[in-house]
C-alpha cells in the first residue's frame, strides 16, 4: 500500500512539474513573412505567417509571446511601439525564425524602428535594422519604471551618420541619430521612473551618429543642473544594474556609448573603434561641440572594462577615459586604448565628483591633447594607478582633493611634461613610485624614476610589447594597494608590486636585434628563408 501511495505522489509531483515547465514556456509565436506571408492569415505558424508588423500594433502580448520574422526578409517598421510586460521567467521575445541572414527591419520616415515603452522582460534579439533618416530602438518610460528589457545579437546602422555642427544625444533615437535610446536626457524629467535591469549583448552597431544612449532621469524637484553653481547637486533618478557585454561599437560621426545617471553598471568586453569621427571646429580651429566613445556623465558605482577604443578625432574631447559631471566611484579597468585624441578627461561640474578610479590600462599614441586630472570643478579622491601610457602630451594634474598618483608608467616626447596646476581648488594628494621616462617629474613627486621601463617588445602597435622585462627597473618598485584585484591588464595574476600596468616577475625581451628578422624585413621573405637555412647548417656544426 505504501508503495502505491509512494507511486502516486511521484506521478502527481511529475504531472505539476510537467505543469509548471509547460507554463513557463507557454505564450503565442507570431511569425512575419515578408515574402510569403499575408495580412489575413492566421499568423500563427509559419505557414500562416503575416506578411508585415501592422497586426502587431493591435495585439495584446503577454509573457512568454514571441514575435518572430523570418530570415532573408526585410521588413518596414515605421515606429512599432509596444507596452508589453513578460516575465523574468517567461520574456516576450521579438527575434527571428528559419535559415539565413539576419532579417532587416528598416524605414525610410523620420521615426524610430521600435519603441518599448513601460516594458519589462522583453528581449530583442538576432535582427538587423537601419534608419538612415530616422532612429533605432527607444527604450523609454511614462508611467511606471522598465525592468529586464535584452538587446542581444543585433546589428544597429545606417542611422543618419552624417557631420553635425552641435551635440545631439540627448533625445529619442530619431533626433539623437542613435542606435538605441534608454529613456533621454531633459530638465525637469518627463518621466521619473528608472530603466533598471537593462541588458546589450553581442550587438554590432555602426555607420551612426551615436551609438547606445544610455539615461536616468533629474527629480522634479532638483535644483536645474545646467547652472553651473558651487555646491548644489541635482536629484537624481538612476537607471540601475545596467550591463553591456561583448559589444562592437565603430564608425560613428558621435558618441559610442554614454553611461548617463546610471547606478552600477558595467561595460565589458566591448570594442570602440573610429567613433567621434566628427572633429567639430569652427573655421579657426576652436571646438564647437565635444564627444567621447564611452563616457560617464552623472555615473554611480559604475565600471568600464576589458574593453579596446581606438580612433577618436573630436577636437574637444575625443578621450578614452571620460568622468563628466556628477561621476562618482565609478572605475575604468584593464583598457587597452590606442590613436585616440586623448587618454583621460575629468571633468566635474556644479559640485564636484568623488572616489572616481582609473586602473591597469594601456595608452598607446593618445596624443593629440593633453591629459586633465580634473578642470571646472574639484575632483575628490581620485585614483590613478598601475597604468601604462606611451607617448602621452602634456599631463595637468588640477581641481584635485586627496588624489592618488602612483604606480604609473609615463613615456613622452621631448614636448611632454607633467603639471600640477592651481584652478579653484588646486591640487593635493600623493603622486608616489611612477616613472616619468621622456619627460620631466612633477614637483613633489616622491620615490619617481626617469628610467628606461624596457618592455620586452619593439612593436608599438602590439599591447603586448608593453610588458616589462626581467630587467625593468620597475620589477618590484611600485607601492602595495590595498584593492580587490587579483589579475593585471595582461591577465596574469599579480605577484609582484610593479610600476605600470605589468605586474609579473618579468619577462624575457623580444627587443633584442635579430638578423633574421631584419634581413626578413628589409631583402624580402625569401633572402631571409635562405640565411636562416645557411645559418642552420653551420650550426648543425657545433650542435
Amino acid at each position: 500500500m505504501k508503495k502505491v501511495i509512494s507511486l502516486i505522489l511521484s506521478a502527481v509531483m511529475i504531472f505539476s512539474a510537467l505543469c509548471i515547465s509547460a507554463s513557463a514556456t507557454s505564450g503565442i509565436a507570431y511569425y512575419i513573412d515578408s515574402e510569403n506571408g499575408n495580412d489575413s492569415n492566421a499568423g500563427t505558424s509559419e505557414g500562416s505567417a503575416w506578411k508585415t508588423v501592422e497586426n502587431i500594433r493591435s495585439l495584446s502580448l503577454n509573457a512568454g509571446d514571441k514575435v518572430l520574422f523570418r530570415r532573408n526578409g526585410i521588413y518596414t517598421v515605421n515606429a512599432l511601439s509596444l507596452t508589453c510586460k513578460g516575465t523574468k521567467e517567461n520574456p516576450i521575445v521579438i527575434s527571428s525564425y528559419g535559415e539565413g541572414n539576419l532579417p532587416l527591419l528598416t524605414t525610410v520616415e523620420r521615426c524610430d524602428i521600435l519603441d518599448l515603452v513601460d516594458c519589462s522582460y522583453v528581449t530583442v534579439s538576432f535582427l538587423e535594422l537601419t534608419a538612415h533618416n530616422g532612429g533605432g530602438i527607444w527604450v523609454n518610460t511614462s508611467t511606471e519604471a522598465s525592468t529586464g528589457i535584452t538587446l542581444d545579437n543585433l546589428k544597429i546602422h545606417d542611422i543618419q551618420n552624417t557631420l553635425m555642427k552641435s551635440r545631439d544625444h540627448q533625445a529619442n533615437p530619431t533626433e539623437a541619430r542613435a542606435c538605441v535610446v534608454v529613456k533621454c536626457l531633459s530638465y525637469p524629467s518627463p518621466s521619473p521612473y528608472p530603466v533598471n535591469d537593462f541588458t546589450c549583448t553581442d550587438c554590432e552597431m555602426y555607420d551612426c551618429g551615436n551609438g547606445l544612449l544610455m539615461w536616468g532621469a533629474f527629480a522634479a524637484d532638483s535644483t536645474s543642473p545646467w547652472a553651473d553653481i558651487s555646491d548644489n547637486c541635482p536629484k537624481m533618478i538612476y537607471n540601475k544594474n545596467s550591463y553591456v557585454a561583448d559589444c562592437y561599437f565603430h564608425d560613428m560621426d558621435a558618441e559610442g556609448m554614454i553611461i548617463g545617471i546610471t547606478e552600477n553598471a558595467l561595460i565589458t568586453n566591448c570594442r570602440f573603434i573610429n567613433c567621434c569621427q566628427g572633429v567639430g571646429v569652427d573655421e579657426n580651429g576652436e571646438a564647437l561641440y565635444y564627444t567621447a566613445p564611452v563616457w560617464y556623465w552623472g555615473g554611480l558605482e559604475s565600471t568600464v572594462d576589458h574593453c579596446e577604443i581606438s580612433g577618436a578625432k573630436n577636437h574637444g574631447d575625443g578621450m578614452a577615459c571620460d568622468f563628466d559631471s556628477w561621476t562618482n566611484y565609478c572605475t575604468y579597468q584593464y583598457i587597452y586604448s590606442h590613436d585616440n585624441n586623448a587618454f583621460i578627461c575629468n571633468n566635474p561640474y556644479g559640485c564636484g565628483q568623488t572616489g572616481n578610479t582609473v586602473r591597469y590600462c594601456l595608452s598607446v599614441n593618445d596624443n593629440a591633447i593633453r591629459n586633465s586630472f580634473g578642470v571646472r570643478k574639484y575632483e575628490e579622491n581620485f585614483s590613478f594607478y598601475n597604468n601604462t601610457l606611451i607617448n602621452c602630451p602634456n599631463t595637468i594634474a588640477s581641481c584635485n582633493k586627496d588624489a592618488f598618483i602612483a604606480n604609473n608608467i609615463f613615456v613622452g616626447s621631448i614636448v611632454s611634461d607633467w603639471y600640477l596646476g592651481s584652478r579653484e581648488t588646486g591640487f593635493s594628494g600623493e603622486i608616489t613610485n611612477n616613472c616619468f621616462w621622456g619627460m620631466g617629474s612633477p614637483t613633489g613627486s616622491k620615490n619617481s624614476c626617469n628610467l628606461d621601463p624596457l618592455f620586452v617588445g619593439n612593436d608599438a602597435t602590439n599591447p603586448e610589447s608593453y610588458r616589462l622585462s626581467k630587467n625593468s627597473p620597475l620589477i618590484g618598485k611600485g607601492i602595495g594597494i590595498d584593492d580587490e584585484l587579483t589579475e593585471d591588464f595582461f591577465g596574469n595574476p599579480i605577484s609582484s608590486l610593479n610600476i605600470g600596468c605589468y605586474a609579473g616577475e618579468g619577462e624575457e625581451s623580444k627587443a633584442a636585434f635579430n638578423l633574421v628578422d631584419f634581413i626578413t624585413h628589409f631583402l624580402g621573405s625569401a633572402l631571409g628563408f635562405v640565411y636562416q637555412r645557411v645559418a642552420d647548417f653551420f650550426n648543425s656544426f657545433f650542435d
